[in-house]
């Protein structure tokens, strides 16, 4: 051991110097490890749970298995979409060929809801689609704004036809995602809306824009629906789709997740809403991921509907997984076609990267599976 003496002791600055680049070189090495890169992107195992196979066709699910995605695609009764059952045949015949790559959540018909016995039979079918390995099952926002009962009242989402179907899944932990309600842009005039895909979407679908439909029920009015749903059923595993329509503050999704422990949430087709919010107050939305990163899981709404050839449909698939990538795993200065401004990525750690891509959805929806 060498003995330092007063003449070969090292001066304070230079112990100084030495601590400075000793720290500046750990806290370069942890940077390295702590976040993941572009070049990370492939070799990461992610899912993306809101997807719409509606052709049987393996484009998109090929893609997925090359960017080593998982895809969940999700049944809905949305009026220009097959027939839930053919969604379904879809789904499995896919799988035939991908059983690792693709899974599906299952959905019930709402034509005949005021039919008797309407509740018997769609649990029925819930139960054979669950048979057939479907996840969970989806709800869409035709309850709450399109479907009514036979006194014309519009029927919400905590109506009493639901609870047979409800009751059954809180019992058996199977989950439900929910796109109930629109993002509150849609009840204000287009020029007040805060991103461009809102004010491009409810441009091209004005049966929807409920600022031209004051006769329908209001924003609060379908999210309170919602909520005495799960006050009514506190078991039901709920993942709220769109970020539960509670896309323009993540203050507000951040109550409802403190107030239902059983809710999470996914962002599809609302990270503009997340942009915009990066814009004001980054560290809102950053601090938003870390502290629910157990209740927040990643989708995107991408659908295979024969709008795009297979070659175009997987490179926007492929584009649309890196640029969300880059948004929640960098700090790079970004833009987007979704708001006018240039805003910062979150930049968040692989740990909670990890969470939102994989583990969380692994936990919602397969956990009763293992």
């Amino acid at each position: 051991m060498k003995l330092y003496t007063a003449k070969n002791k090292p001066s304070s600055n230079l112990l100084l110097l030495a601590a400075v680049i000793f720290i500046l070189l750990g806290c370069h090495g942890n940077d390295n490890n702590q976040y993941y890169s572009m070049e990370d992107f492939a070799g990461v195992k992610k899912m993306d749970i809101h997807a719409h196979a509606l052709i049987a066709r393996p484009a998109l699910v090929q893609q997925a298995k090359d960017d080593n995605f998982i895809l969940v695609s999700l049944n809905s009764e949305v009026p220009d979409y097959p027939l839930i059952d053919s969604q379904q045949s879809y789904v499995l015949q896919l799988r035939q060929n991908f059983p690792d790559n693709i899974f599906y959540v299952t959905a019930f018909e709402t034509a005949t809801i005021n039919e008797p016995g309407w509740s018997d039979r769609q649990l029925s079918y819930l139960k054979k689609s669950f048979d057939s390995g479907a996840l969970g099952i989806k709800v869409w926002k035709n309850i709450g704004m399109t479907i009514k009962d036979k006194d014309s009242n519009f029927i919400m989402i905590d109506n009493p036809i639901f609870d047979p179907i409800f009751n059954y899944l809180e019992q058996n932990n199977i989950p439900v995602i929910g796109h109930i309600g629109e993002p509150k842009n849609c009840w204000l005039p287009l020029d007040q809306m805060t991103t461009n895909n809102d004010r491009d979407y409810f441009t091209g679908h004005p049966e929807y824009h409920m600022f031209l439909h004051p006769e329908f029920p209001s924003y609060d009015t379908i999210i309170q629906s919602r909520d005495r749903l799960l006050e009514k059923h506190p078991k039901l595993r709920f993942i709220g789709a769109h970020l539960g329509s509670m896309e323009w503050d993540v203050a507000e999704i951040a109550k409802r997740l403190d107030k239902f422990p059983n809710m999470s949430v996914e962002p599809a087709e609302r990270f503009g809403q997340l942009q915009y919010q990066s814009i004001q107050n980054w560290w809102k939305v950053h601090d938003f991921f870390i502290k629910y990163q157990d209740r927040i899981m990643y989708g995107t709404d991408i659908e295979d509907n024969k709008s795009l050839n297979p070659e175009e449909l997987q490179k926007h698939a492929h584009e649309l997984w890196l640029r969300d990538w880059r948004y929640l795993t960098s700090g790079d200065s970004l833009q987007s076609p979704f708001v006018n401004k240039k805003f910062k990525g979150l930049q968040l750690p692989k740990t909670v990267i990890d969470k939102i891509y994989y583990s969380n959805p692994e936990k919602w929806y397969f956990a009763k599976k293992k």
